[in-house]
Protein backbone atom coordinates (compact mmCIF):
# COMPACT_ATOMS: atom_id res chain seq x y z
CA UNK A 1 0.00 0.00 0.00
CA UNK A 2 1.52 3.38 -0.99
CA UNK A 3 1.60 6.41 1.30
CA UNK A 4 -1.45 8.07 -0.28
CA UNK A 5 -3.71 5.05 0.26
CA UNK A 6 -2.25 4.34 3.71
CA UNK A 7 -3.04 7.93 4.77
CA UNK A 8 -6.55 7.63 3.34
CA UNK A 9 -7.13 4.33 5.20
CA UNK A 10 -5.93 5.88 8.45
CA UNK A 11 -8.30 8.81 7.99
CA UNK A 12 -11.24 6.51 7.32
CA UNK A 13 -10.42 4.44 10.44
CA UNK A 14 -10.24 7.62 12.54
CA UNK A 15 -13.55 8.87 11.17
CA UNK A 16 -15.17 5.53 11.90
CA UNK A 17 -13.84 5.59 15.48
CA UNK A 18 -15.15 9.13 15.97
CA UNK A 19 -18.49 8.05 14.55
CA UNK A 20 -18.71 5.18 17.04
CA UNK A 21 -17.91 7.53 19.91
CA UNK A 22 -20.55 9.99 18.68
CA UNK A 23 -23.16 7.22 18.41
CA UNK A 24 -22.36 5.93 21.89
CA UNK A 25 -24.97 7.57 24.08
CA UNK A 26 -24.75 8.61 27.68
CA UNK A 27 -26.72 5.61 28.93
CA UNK A 28 -24.26 3.23 27.26
CA UNK A 29 -21.31 5.02 28.86
CA UNK A 30 -22.97 4.99 32.27
CA UNK A 31 -23.76 1.27 32.15
CA UNK A 32 -20.28 0.39 30.91
CA UNK A 33 -18.73 2.39 33.74
CA UNK A 34 -20.97 0.66 36.28
CA UNK A 35 -20.20 -2.93 35.29
CA UNK A 36 -16.53 -2.38 34.52
CA UNK A 37 -15.93 -0.65 37.84
CA UNK A 38 -17.94 -3.20 39.82
CA UNK A 39 -16.28 -6.16 38.12
CA UNK A 40 -12.82 -4.78 38.85
CA UNK A 41 -13.83 -4.25 42.48
CA UNK A 42 -15.34 -7.73 42.68
CA UNK A 43 -12.10 -9.28 41.42
CA UNK A 44 -10.22 -7.50 44.17
CA UNK A 45 -12.69 -8.79 46.75
CA UNK A 46 -12.54 -12.40 45.60
CA UNK A 47 -9.06 -13.15 44.22
CA UNK A 48 -9.22 -16.20 41.97
CA UNK A 49 -6.32 -18.62 41.97
CA UNK A 50 -8.02 -21.38 39.97
CA UNK A 51 -8.01 -19.45 36.68
CA UNK A 52 -4.77 -20.58 35.05
CA UNK A 53 -4.76 -17.49 32.83
CA UNK A 54 -3.88 -15.53 35.97
CA UNK A 55 -1.06 -15.83 38.44
CA UNK A 56 -1.72 -17.55 41.75
CA UNK A 57 -2.96 -14.90 44.17
CA UNK A 58 -0.92 -13.97 47.25
CA UNK A 59 -3.86 -13.70 49.65
CA UNK A 60 -7.34 -15.04 50.37
CA UNK A 61 -10.66 -13.16 50.45
CA UNK A 62 -11.87 -11.45 53.60
CA UNK A 63 -14.97 -12.97 55.20
CA UNK A 64 -15.43 -10.87 58.35
CA UNK A 65 -18.73 -9.15 59.15
CA UNK A 66 -17.42 -5.63 58.53
CA UNK A 67 -16.32 -6.62 55.03
CA UNK A 68 -19.65 -8.32 54.36
CA UNK A 69 -21.48 -5.13 55.38
CA UNK A 70 -19.24 -3.09 53.07
CA UNK A 71 -19.95 -5.47 50.20
CA UNK A 72 -23.70 -5.29 50.78
CA UNK A 73 -23.58 -1.49 50.81
CA UNK A 74 -21.49 -1.43 47.64
CA UNK A 75 -23.83 -3.75 45.72
CA UNK A 76 -26.84 -1.76 46.96
CA UNK A 77 -25.21 1.33 45.46
CA UNK A 78 -24.70 -0.54 42.18
CA UNK A 79 -28.36 -1.65 42.20
CA UNK A 80 -29.45 1.96 42.72
CA UNK A 81 -27.29 3.10 39.82
CA UNK A 82 -28.86 0.46 37.60
CA UNK A 83 -32.34 1.55 38.67
CA UNK A 84 -31.55 5.15 37.80
CA UNK A 85 -30.22 4.22 34.36
CA UNK A 86 -32.26 5.16 31.28
CA UNK A 87 -32.59 1.60 30.06
CA UNK A 88 -34.75 2.56 27.08
CA UNK A 89 -31.87 4.66 25.74
CA UNK A 90 -29.34 1.82 25.71
CA UNK A 91 -28.05 0.51 22.39
CA UNK A 92 -28.94 -3.07 21.50
CA UNK A 93 -25.54 -4.38 22.58
CA UNK A 94 -25.55 -2.62 25.95
CA UNK A 95 -29.20 -3.53 26.54
CA UNK A 96 -28.11 -7.16 26.23
CA UNK A 97 -25.33 -6.55 28.77
CA UNK A 98 -27.85 -4.89 31.10
CA UNK A 99 -30.27 -7.82 30.82
CA UNK A 100 -27.49 -10.17 31.92
CA UNK A 101 -25.86 -7.94 34.52
CA UNK A 102 -28.89 -6.58 36.39
CA UNK A 103 -30.29 -10.02 37.44
CA UNK A 104 -26.77 -11.01 38.49
CA UNK A 105 -26.54 -8.06 40.89
CA UNK A 106 -30.06 -8.81 42.15
CA UNK A 107 -29.07 -12.42 42.92
CA UNK A 108 -25.84 -11.35 44.63
CA UNK A 109 -27.71 -8.87 46.81
CA UNK A 110 -30.32 -11.47 47.74
CA UNK A 111 -27.53 -13.72 48.95
CA UNK A 112 -26.09 -10.89 51.03
CA UNK A 113 -29.47 -10.02 52.54
CA UNK A 114 -30.13 -13.65 53.48
CA UNK A 115 -26.53 -13.77 54.80
CA UNK A 116 -25.52 -16.80 52.79
CA UNK A 117 -21.96 -16.09 53.91
CA UNK A 118 -22.93 -17.48 57.32
CA UNK A 119 -23.28 -20.93 55.73
CA UNK A 120 -20.09 -21.39 53.63
CA UNK A 121 -20.46 -25.19 53.61
CA UNK A 122 -22.83 -27.79 52.26
CA UNK A 123 -22.75 -31.52 51.59
CA UNK A 124 -21.09 -30.94 48.23
CA UNK A 125 -18.49 -28.22 48.79
CA UNK A 126 -16.98 -25.87 51.34
CA UNK A 127 -14.49 -23.05 51.70
CA UNK A 128 -11.54 -25.22 52.77
CA UNK A 129 -11.68 -27.80 49.98
CA UNK A 130 -11.22 -25.17 47.25
CA UNK A 131 -7.47 -25.18 47.90
CA UNK A 132 -7.21 -28.55 46.21
CA UNK A 133 -8.09 -27.02 42.85
CA UNK A 134 -5.41 -24.35 43.12
CA UNK A 135 -2.79 -26.82 44.33
CA UNK A 136 -3.34 -28.94 41.22
CA UNK A 137 -3.34 -26.13 38.65
CA UNK A 138 -0.19 -25.41 36.60
CA UNK A 139 2.37 -23.22 38.37
CA UNK A 140 4.27 -21.37 35.65
CA UNK A 141 6.57 -18.96 37.44
CA UNK A 142 8.54 -18.24 40.59
CA UNK A 143 5.82 -15.73 41.49
CA UNK A 144 3.17 -18.48 41.50
CA UNK A 145 5.14 -20.45 44.11
CA UNK A 146 5.88 -17.42 46.26
CA UNK A 147 2.25 -16.31 46.12
CA UNK A 148 1.06 -19.80 47.06
CA UNK A 149 3.25 -19.68 50.17
CA UNK A 150 1.85 -16.22 51.01
CA UNK A 151 -1.66 -17.54 50.50
CA UNK A 152 -0.96 -20.43 52.87
CA UNK A 153 0.25 -17.93 55.49
CA UNK A 154 -3.15 -16.24 55.20
CA UNK A 155 -5.13 -19.42 55.97
CA UNK A 156 -5.32 -18.95 59.79
CA UNK A 157 -6.91 -15.52 59.36
CA UNK A 158 -9.25 -16.76 56.62
CA UNK A 159 -10.39 -19.84 58.56
CA UNK A 160 -11.00 -17.77 61.69
CA UNK A 161 -13.24 -15.35 59.80
CA UNK A 162 -15.18 -18.17 58.16
CA UNK A 163 -15.75 -19.99 61.45
CA UNK A 164 -16.94 -16.73 63.02
CA UNK A 165 -19.56 -16.50 60.28
CA UNK A 166 -20.54 -20.14 60.84
CA UNK A 167 -21.01 -19.44 64.55
CA UNK A 168 -23.33 -16.57 63.65
CA UNK A 169 -25.30 -18.93 61.42
CA UNK A 170 -25.49 -21.47 64.24
CA UNK A 171 -27.04 -18.92 66.57
CA UNK A 172 -29.97 -18.28 64.23
CA UNK A 173 -30.41 -21.82 62.92
CA UNK A 174 -28.92 -21.04 59.51
CA UNK A 175 -26.89 -24.19 58.84
CA UNK A 176 -27.04 -27.21 56.56
CA UNK A 177 -29.01 -30.10 58.04
CA UNK A 178 -26.89 -32.16 60.41
CA UNK A 179 -27.56 -35.40 58.52
CA UNK A 180 -25.79 -34.00 55.42
CA UNK A 181 -22.58 -33.19 57.30
CA UNK A 182 -21.60 -36.71 58.31
CA UNK A 183 -18.10 -37.59 57.16
CA UNK A 184 -17.49 -34.22 55.53
CA UNK A 185 -14.51 -33.65 57.83
CA UNK A 186 -12.48 -36.19 55.81
CA UNK A 187 -11.13 -33.34 53.70
CA UNK A 188 -9.91 -31.67 56.91
CA UNK A 189 -8.25 -34.76 58.35
CA UNK A 190 -6.56 -35.26 54.97
CA UNK A 191 -4.48 -32.25 56.04
CA UNK A 192 -4.23 -32.76 59.80
CA UNK A 193 -3.47 -36.49 59.88
CA UNK A 194 -0.54 -36.67 57.45
CA UNK A 195 2.93 -35.24 57.23
CA UNK A 196 3.37 -31.82 55.64
CA UNK A 197 4.85 -33.44 52.53
CA UNK A 198 1.70 -35.53 52.06
CA UNK A 199 -0.80 -32.67 52.23
CA UNK A 200 -2.36 -31.24 49.09
CA UNK A 201 -0.66 -27.93 49.89
CA UNK A 202 2.75 -29.38 49.02
CA UNK A 203 1.63 -30.74 45.63
CA UNK A 204 2.97 -27.75 43.63
CA UNK A 205 6.46 -28.31 45.08
CA UNK A 206 6.79 -31.93 43.97
CA UNK A 207 7.50 -30.99 40.35
CA UNK A 208 8.95 -27.51 39.84
CA UNK A 209 9.99 -27.53 36.19
CA UNK A 210 11.60 -24.29 35.07
CA UNK A 211 12.63 -23.18 38.57
CA UNK A 212 16.39 -23.15 39.35
CA UNK A 213 17.48 -25.89 41.76
CA UNK A 214 18.63 -23.45 44.43
CA UNK A 215 15.25 -21.70 44.35
CA UNK A 216 13.45 -25.02 44.49
CA UNK A 217 15.25 -25.97 47.69
CA UNK A 218 14.46 -22.64 49.32
CA UNK A 219 10.81 -22.74 48.31
CA UNK A 220 10.28 -26.32 49.47
CA UNK A 221 11.80 -25.61 52.86
CA UNK A 222 9.72 -22.47 53.27
CA UNK A 223 6.55 -24.24 52.14
CA UNK A 224 7.03 -27.11 54.60
CA UNK A 225 7.58 -24.65 57.43
CA UNK A 226 4.40 -22.74 56.57
CA UNK A 227 2.35 -25.93 56.21
CA UNK A 228 3.53 -27.19 59.61
CA UNK A 229 3.28 -23.88 61.46
CA UNK A 230 0.24 -22.25 59.84
CA UNK A 231 -1.77 -24.54 57.57
CA UNK A 232 -2.01 -27.68 59.68
CA UNK A 233 -2.72 -25.86 62.99
CA UNK A 234 -5.48 -23.87 61.26
CA UNK A 235 -7.04 -27.10 59.99
CA UNK A 236 -6.73 -28.63 63.47
CA UNK A 237 -8.67 -25.70 64.95
CA UNK A 238 -11.25 -26.02 62.17
CA UNK A 239 -11.62 -29.75 62.86
CA UNK A 240 -12.18 -29.11 66.57
CA UNK A 241 -14.80 -26.47 65.77
CA UNK A 242 -16.46 -28.76 63.24
CA UNK A 243 -16.70 -31.75 65.54
CA UNK A 244 -17.40 -30.02 68.86
CA UNK A 245 -19.54 -27.03 67.85
CA UNK A 246 -20.80 -26.96 64.30
CA UNK A 247 -22.07 -30.46 63.59
CA UNK A 248 -23.55 -30.97 67.09
CA UNK A 249 -25.33 -27.60 66.80
CA UNK A 250 -26.50 -27.94 63.19
CA UNK A 251 -30.23 -28.02 62.59
CA UNK A 252 -32.09 -31.33 62.50
CA UNK A 253 -34.75 -30.14 60.04
CA UNK A 254 -34.23 -30.58 56.28
CA UNK A 255 -36.38 -28.04 54.46
CA UNK A 256 -35.30 -24.61 53.29
CA UNK A 257 -38.70 -23.40 54.48
CA UNK A 258 -37.54 -24.18 58.05
CA UNK A 259 -34.68 -21.68 57.80
CA UNK A 260 -35.17 -18.06 58.90
CA UNK A 261 -37.65 -16.49 56.44
CA UNK A 262 -37.41 -19.88 54.78
CA UNK A 263 -39.95 -19.76 51.95
CA UNK A 264 -38.71 -16.38 50.74
CA UNK A 265 -35.17 -17.75 50.95
CA UNK A 266 -36.17 -20.78 48.87
CA UNK A 267 -37.92 -18.61 46.28
CA UNK A 268 -34.78 -16.47 46.03
CA UNK A 269 -32.72 -19.63 45.47
CA UNK A 270 -35.14 -20.70 42.72
CA UNK A 271 -34.84 -17.30 41.02
CA UNK A 272 -31.04 -17.40 41.20
CA UNK A 273 -30.60 -20.93 39.86
CA UNK A 274 -33.43 -21.12 37.32
CA UNK A 275 -33.70 -17.41 36.32
CA UNK A 276 -37.48 -17.90 36.43
CA UNK A 277 -40.23 -16.94 38.85
CA UNK A 278 -41.81 -20.40 38.89
CA UNK A 279 -43.40 -21.38 42.19
CA UNK A 280 -42.39 -24.63 43.96
CA UNK A 281 -45.80 -26.24 43.37
CA UNK A 282 -45.60 -25.62 39.61
CA UNK A 283 -42.07 -27.02 39.43
CA UNK A 284 -43.10 -30.07 41.44
CA UNK A 285 -46.08 -30.79 39.15
CA UNK A 286 -43.97 -30.37 36.01
CA UNK A 287 -41.38 -32.73 37.43
CA UNK A 288 -43.97 -35.42 38.14
CA UNK A 289 -45.32 -35.26 34.59
CA UNK A 290 -41.84 -35.41 33.04
CA UNK A 291 -40.79 -38.34 35.20
CA UNK A 292 -43.87 -40.25 34.05
CA UNK A 293 -43.14 -39.46 30.38
CA UNK A 294 -39.46 -40.40 30.61
CA UNK A 295 -40.25 -43.57 32.52
CA UNK A 296 -42.25 -44.82 29.55
CA UNK A 297 -39.27 -44.12 27.26
CA UNK A 298 -36.98 -46.03 29.62
CA UNK A 299 -39.28 -49.05 29.66
CA UNK A 300 -39.21 -49.15 25.86
CA UNK A 301 -35.40 -48.91 25.83
CA UNK A 302 -35.18 -51.63 28.48
CA UNK A 303 -37.05 -53.94 26.11
CA UNK A 304 -34.48 -53.19 23.40
CA UNK A 305 -31.78 -54.75 25.61
CA UNK A 306 -33.60 -58.09 25.54
CA UNK A 307 -34.22 -58.10 29.29
CA UNK A 308 -37.43 -60.01 30.04
CA UNK A 309 -38.11 -59.02 33.66
CA UNK A 310 -39.92 -55.97 35.02
CA UNK A 311 -38.48 -52.49 35.50
CA UNK A 312 -37.42 -52.86 39.17
CA UNK A 313 -35.66 -56.10 38.32
CA UNK A 314 -33.85 -54.39 35.45
CA UNK A 315 -32.64 -51.61 37.76
CA UNK A 316 -31.36 -54.19 40.22
CA UNK A 317 -29.60 -56.01 37.39
CA UNK A 318 -27.89 -52.79 36.27
CA UNK A 319 -26.81 -51.92 39.81
CA UNK A 320 -25.38 -55.34 40.60
CA UNK A 321 -23.96 -56.95 37.46
CA UNK A 322 -20.15 -56.48 37.36
CA UNK A 323 -20.11 -56.16 33.56
CA UNK A 324 -21.30 -52.57 33.95
CA UNK A 325 -18.40 -51.44 36.18
CA UNK A 326 -14.85 -50.52 35.22
CA UNK A 327 -12.26 -52.81 36.77
CA UNK A 328 -9.73 -50.06 37.53
CA UNK A 329 -9.71 -46.25 37.82
CA UNK A 330 -7.53 -46.08 34.72
CA UNK A 331 -10.11 -48.02 32.73
CA UNK A 332 -12.81 -45.53 33.65
CA UNK A 333 -10.57 -42.58 32.78
CA UNK A 334 -9.49 -44.08 29.46
CA UNK A 335 -13.06 -44.91 28.43
CA UNK A 336 -14.04 -41.30 29.15
CA UNK A 337 -11.10 -40.06 27.09
CA UNK A 338 -12.18 -42.29 24.18
CA UNK A 339 -15.73 -40.89 24.35
CA UNK A 340 -14.36 -37.34 24.29
CA UNK A 341 -12.23 -38.12 21.23
CA UNK A 342 -15.20 -39.72 19.48
CA UNK A 343 -17.03 -36.43 19.89
CA UNK A 344 -14.08 -34.60 18.32
CA UNK A 345 -14.64 -36.64 15.18
CA UNK A 346 -18.20 -35.32 14.69
CA UNK A 347 -17.93 -31.89 16.35
CA UNK A 348 -17.67 -29.91 13.10
CA UNK A 349 -20.96 -31.42 11.88
CA UNK A 350 -22.86 -29.85 14.77
CA UNK A 351 -20.92 -26.66 15.55
CA UNK A 352 -19.44 -23.97 13.35
CA UNK A 353 -17.29 -22.31 15.99
CA UNK A 354 -14.85 -24.77 17.57
CA UNK A 355 -13.05 -23.51 20.70
CA UNK A 356 -9.25 -23.42 20.65
CA UNK A 357 -8.86 -24.44 24.30
CA UNK A 358 -8.32 -28.04 25.39
CA UNK A 359 -9.34 -29.75 28.62
CA UNK A 360 -7.73 -32.41 30.79
CA UNK A 361 -9.44 -35.49 32.23
CA UNK A 362 -8.40 -36.15 35.82
CA UNK A 363 -9.70 -38.18 38.76
CA UNK A 364 -11.53 -36.35 41.53
CA UNK A 365 -9.02 -35.70 44.34
CA UNK A 366 -9.05 -38.47 46.92
CA UNK A 367 -9.92 -36.16 49.81
CA UNK A 368 -13.15 -35.11 48.04
CA UNK A 369 -14.15 -38.25 46.15
CA UNK A 370 -16.30 -40.10 48.75
CA UNK A 371 -18.93 -37.33 48.78
CA UNK A 372 -18.35 -35.83 45.33
CA UNK A 373 -20.55 -36.11 42.27
CA UNK A 374 -19.79 -38.63 39.52
CA UNK A 375 -18.06 -35.93 37.53
CA UNK A 376 -17.67 -32.21 37.14
CA UNK A 377 -16.40 -30.18 34.22
CA UNK A 378 -15.20 -26.72 33.34
CA UNK A 379 -13.19 -24.83 30.76
CA UNK A 380 -9.94 -26.58 31.64
CA UNK A 381 -10.69 -29.90 33.29
CA UNK A 382 -13.19 -32.76 33.43
CA UNK A 383 -12.98 -34.35 36.88
CA UNK A 384 -14.14 -37.96 36.87
CA UNK A 385 -14.88 -39.72 40.16
CA UNK A 386 -13.01 -43.03 40.34
CA UNK A 387 -13.98 -43.72 43.97
CA UNK A 388 -16.15 -46.83 44.51
CA UNK A 389 -16.10 -47.99 40.88
CA UNK A 390 -19.32 -50.09 41.10
CA UNK A 391 -21.16 -46.81 41.74
CA UNK A 392 -19.79 -45.36 38.45
CA UNK A 393 -21.56 -47.58 35.88
CA UNK A 394 -20.25 -47.55 32.33
CA UNK A 395 -23.71 -47.22 30.80
CA UNK A 396 -23.83 -43.67 32.26
CA UNK A 397 -20.35 -42.68 31.12
CA UNK A 398 -21.19 -41.38 27.64
CA UNK A 399 -23.92 -39.07 28.94
CA UNK A 400 -21.71 -37.94 31.81
CA UNK A 401 -18.77 -37.18 29.50
CA UNK A 402 -20.87 -35.25 26.97
CA UNK A 403 -22.25 -33.21 29.88
CA UNK A 404 -19.03 -32.43 31.70
CA UNK A 405 -16.50 -32.16 28.87
CA UNK A 406 -17.42 -31.49 25.25
CA UNK A 407 -19.79 -30.26 23.99
CA UNK A 408 -20.98 -29.53 27.54
CA UNK A 409 -19.23 -27.56 30.26
CA UNK A 410 -15.65 -27.64 28.94
CA UNK A 411 -16.83 -26.59 25.48
CA UNK A 412 -19.24 -23.88 26.61
CA UNK A 413 -16.86 -22.45 29.20
CA UNK A 414 -13.98 -22.25 26.73
CA UNK A 415 -16.09 -20.45 24.14
CA UNK A 416 -17.23 -17.90 26.72
CA UNK A 417 -13.62 -17.13 27.67
CA UNK A 418 -12.61 -16.76 24.02
CA UNK A 419 -15.16 -14.02 23.32
CA UNK A 420 -12.87 -11.13 24.21
CA UNK A 421 -15.22 -8.66 22.51
CA UNK A 422 -17.71 -9.16 25.36
CA UNK A 423 -17.42 -7.53 28.80
CA UNK A 424 -15.21 -9.50 31.16
CA UNK A 425 -18.07 -10.17 33.56
CA UNK A 426 -19.82 -12.08 30.78
CA UNK A 427 -16.74 -14.15 30.01
CA UNK A 428 -16.55 -15.37 33.61
CA UNK A 429 -20.19 -15.39 34.72
CA UNK A 430 -21.80 -18.80 35.17
CA UNK A 431 -25.60 -18.97 35.31
CA UNK A 432 -26.75 -22.42 36.31
CA UNK A 433 -29.98 -22.60 34.29
CA UNK A 434 -28.05 -21.85 31.11
CA UNK A 435 -24.86 -23.80 31.86
CA UNK A 436 -26.48 -26.92 33.30
CA UNK A 437 -29.35 -26.72 30.83
CA UNK A 438 -26.88 -26.66 27.94
CA UNK A 439 -24.86 -29.55 29.34
CA UNK A 440 -27.99 -31.67 29.83
CA UNK A 441 -29.12 -30.79 26.30
CA UNK A 442 -25.76 -32.12 25.10
CA UNK A 443 -26.51 -35.50 26.68
CA UNK A 444 -29.63 -35.85 24.55
CA UNK A 445 -27.83 -34.41 21.52
CA UNK A 446 -25.59 -37.46 21.79
CA UNK A 447 -28.42 -39.48 20.23
CA UNK A 448 -28.24 -37.42 17.03
CA UNK A 449 -24.45 -37.56 17.06
CA UNK A 450 -24.49 -41.38 17.23
CA UNK A 451 -22.60 -41.44 20.53
CA UNK A 452 -24.71 -44.14 22.21
CA UNK A 453 -23.68 -47.54 20.86
CA UNK A 454 -26.00 -49.86 22.79
CA UNK A 455 -29.47 -49.93 24.29
CA UNK A 456 -27.76 -49.87 27.70
CA UNK A 457 -26.00 -46.61 26.79
CA UNK A 458 -29.28 -45.11 25.58
CA UNK A 459 -30.98 -46.29 28.76
CA UNK A 460 -28.18 -44.62 30.72
CA UNK A 461 -28.82 -41.36 28.85
CA UNK A 462 -32.54 -41.58 29.62
CA UNK A 463 -31.67 -42.46 33.20
CA UNK A 464 -29.70 -39.23 33.44
CA UNK A 465 -32.61 -37.32 31.90
CA UNK A 466 -35.12 -38.75 34.39
CA UNK A 467 -32.66 -38.15 37.22
CA UNK A 468 -32.72 -34.41 36.43
CA UNK A 469 -36.50 -34.42 36.05
CA UNK A 470 -36.78 -36.25 39.37
CA UNK A 471 -34.72 -33.47 40.94
CA UNK A 472 -37.62 -31.11 40.28
CA UNK A 473 -39.80 -33.39 42.38
CA UNK A 474 -37.24 -34.13 45.10
CA UNK A 475 -35.90 -30.60 45.59
CA UNK A 476 -39.34 -29.04 45.90
CA UNK A 477 -40.56 -32.07 47.85
CA UNK A 478 -37.85 -31.61 50.48
CA UNK A 479 -37.79 -27.83 50.70
CA UNK A 480 -41.45 -26.90 50.22
CA UNK A 481 -43.51 -30.04 50.92
CA UNK A 482 -41.83 -31.63 53.92
CA UNK A 483 -40.38 -34.74 52.29
CA UNK A 484 -38.01 -36.85 54.40
CA UNK A 485 -34.50 -37.81 53.30
CA UNK A 486 -35.60 -41.44 52.95
CA UNK A 487 -38.61 -40.44 50.87
CA UNK A 488 -36.32 -38.58 48.47
CA UNK A 489 -33.90 -41.49 48.22
CA UNK A 490 -36.76 -43.96 47.63
CA UNK A 491 -38.11 -41.79 44.82
CA UNK A 492 -34.77 -41.71 43.01
CA UNK A 493 -34.28 -45.44 43.57
CA UNK A 494 -37.70 -46.14 42.06
CA UNK A 495 -37.21 -44.20 38.84
CA UNK A 496 -33.47 -44.04 38.16
CA UNK A 497 -30.68 -46.58 37.77
CA UNK A 498 -28.36 -44.54 39.98
CA UNK A 499 -26.35 -46.72 42.39
CA UNK A 500 -27.31 -46.44 46.05
CA UNK A 501 -24.10 -44.59 46.98
CA UNK A 502 -24.74 -41.93 44.38
CA UNK A 503 -28.40 -41.61 45.37
CA UNK A 504 -27.37 -40.91 48.95
CA UNK A 505 -24.72 -38.33 48.09
CA UNK A 506 -27.01 -36.64 45.57
CA UNK A 507 -29.95 -36.37 47.97
CA UNK A 508 -27.67 -34.87 50.61
CA UNK A 509 -26.51 -32.39 48.01
CA UNK A 510 -30.10 -31.33 47.24
CA UNK A 511 -30.95 -31.07 50.93
CA UNK A 512 -28.01 -28.80 51.70
CA UNK A 513 -28.07 -26.76 48.46
CA UNK A 514 -31.69 -25.66 47.90
CA UNK A 515 -32.71 -24.77 44.35
CA UNK A 516 -29.49 -25.62 42.51
CA UNK A 517 -30.80 -29.01 41.35
CA UNK A 518 -33.75 -27.32 39.61
CA UNK A 519 -31.59 -25.53 37.07
CA UNK A 520 -30.67 -28.57 34.95
CA UNK A 521 -33.98 -29.80 33.63
CA UNK A 522 -35.67 -26.40 33.45
CA UNK A 523 -32.70 -25.09 31.48
CA UNK A 524 -32.68 -28.03 29.08
CA UNK A 525 -36.45 -27.76 28.61
CA UNK A 526 -36.06 -24.11 27.61
CA UNK A 527 -33.35 -24.92 25.03
CA UNK A 528 -35.32 -27.81 23.55
CA UNK A 529 -38.43 -25.62 23.24
CA UNK A 530 -36.42 -22.88 21.53
CA UNK A 531 -34.94 -25.36 19.07
CA UNK A 532 -38.36 -26.85 18.29
CA UNK A 533 -39.77 -23.35 17.71
CA UNK A 534 -36.87 -22.44 15.42
CA UNK A 535 -37.20 -25.67 13.44
CA UNK A 536 -40.94 -25.15 12.98
CA UNK A 537 -40.76 -21.49 11.95
CA UNK A 538 -37.62 -21.69 9.80
CA UNK A 539 -38.36 -25.00 8.08
CA UNK A 540 -35.70 -25.74 5.45
CA UNK A 541 -33.76 -22.64 6.51
CA UNK A 542 -33.05 -24.10 9.95
CA UNK A 543 -29.33 -24.78 10.38
CA UNK A 544 -28.42 -26.77 13.49
CA UNK A 545 -24.84 -25.49 13.52
CA UNK A 546 -26.09 -21.90 13.41
CA UNK A 547 -28.55 -22.63 16.23
CA UNK A 548 -25.86 -24.10 18.46
CA UNK A 549 -23.41 -21.28 17.68
CA UNK A 550 -26.06 -18.71 18.54
CA UNK A 551 -26.77 -20.33 21.91
CA UNK A 552 -23.08 -20.56 22.79
CA UNK A 553 -21.99 -17.17 21.43
CA UNK A 554 -23.99 -15.43 24.16
CA UNK A 555 -22.01 -16.90 27.02
CA UNK A 556 -23.90 -17.79 30.19
CA UNK A 557 -27.16 -15.81 30.28
CA UNK A 558 -30.57 -15.85 32.02
CA UNK A 559 -33.20 -17.88 30.18
CA UNK A 560 -35.28 -14.79 29.23
CA UNK A 561 -32.19 -13.37 27.48
CA UNK A 562 -31.73 -16.63 25.58
CA UNK A 563 -35.40 -16.52 24.55
CA UNK A 564 -35.03 -12.97 23.22
CA UNK A 565 -31.90 -13.89 21.25
CA UNK A 566 -33.64 -16.88 19.69
CA UNK A 567 -36.61 -14.69 18.73
CA UNK A 568 -34.13 -12.52 16.81
CA UNK A 569 -32.43 -15.62 15.36
CA UNK A 570 -35.78 -16.68 13.88
CA UNK A 571 -36.67 -13.16 12.73
CA UNK A 572 -33.33 -12.93 10.89
CA UNK A 573 -34.01 -16.14 9.02
CA UNK A 574 -31.81 -18.44 11.09
CA UNK A 575 -28.62 -16.50 10.52
CA UNK A 576 -26.04 -17.36 13.16
CA UNK A 577 -23.14 -15.28 14.49
CA UNK A 578 -20.56 -16.94 12.18
CA UNK A 579 -22.14 -17.24 8.71
CA UNK A 580 -18.84 -18.27 7.10
CA UNK A 581 -18.62 -21.29 9.44
CA UNK A 582 -22.15 -22.53 8.96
Amino acid sequence: MNLRYRTLATSITLLMSLSVLADENQADRQLRTIYQTEWSWRQSQFPDSEDTNRSVQDHLPRADSATQAERTAYWEKIASQLTALSVDQLSAGEKLNYDIYQPEITAILAGQHFRNFEMPVNADSNFWSDFGYTARRPFRSLTDYEHWISQMRDIPRYFAEQTDQMRAGLKRGFTPPKVTLTGRDASITAVTDVSAEKTLFFIPFTDMKGIPAAQQKRLREEALQVIRNSVQPAHARLLKFWREEYVPGARVTLAAKDLPDGMNYYRAQIREYTTTTMEPDAIHAFGLSEVARLHDEMVQEMKQTGFTGDFPAFLQYLRSDPQFAAKTPDELLMRAAWIAKRFDAVSAQYFGYLPRARFAIRPVPAELAPFYTAGRGGAEVYLLNTYDLPSRPLYNLTALTLHESAPGHAWQGSIALEHKDQPEFRQHTYISAYGEGWALYCERLGLEMGMYDTAYDRFGMLGYQIWRAARLVVDTGIHAKGWSRQQAMDYLAQYTALPSHEIETEVDRYISWPGQALSYYLGETAILKLRAEAEKKLGDRFNLRAFHDTVLELGSVPLPVLQARMDRFIAEGGKGPYPDLE
